[in-house]
């Protein structure tokens, strides 16, 4: 299991965005925060102290996208394949399934 560590939850919100389709800002802008909010250049302070997102950013995110907490942790890890997120990147590239 992946550590909790600040490049591996950017990392995580990264490959969140890329896994529905989206820019950083783009998830962003869906989970009602400022487009700029997941910026590289906002991920450390002007002092190069780590900025970290919060419980209630990373909530926004994963329920503007349907994805779970285990998809998140999922994607903490260093190669972000795991099972679920696999399946989830299949289930966004086909659209929606028409009955």
């Amino acid at each position: 299991m992946a550590k909790l560590t600040h490049a591996n939850v950017w990392r995580a919100i990264d490959r969140t965005a890329n896994g529905h389709g989206l820019t950083a800002s783009g998830l962003a802008r869906g989970a009602g925060l400022d487009p700029t909010a997941f910026n590289k250049s906002k991920r450390l302070s002007p002092t190069r102290k780590p900025r970290w997102p919060s419980v209630e950013t990373i909530a926004k995110v994963l329920n503007s996208v349907g994805d779970s907490i285990e998809d998140f942790v999922e994607r903490l890890g260093d190669d972000g394949r795991g099972s679920r997120t696999q399946v989830r990147r299949a289930r966004s590239r086909r659209g929606p399934r028409h009955r």
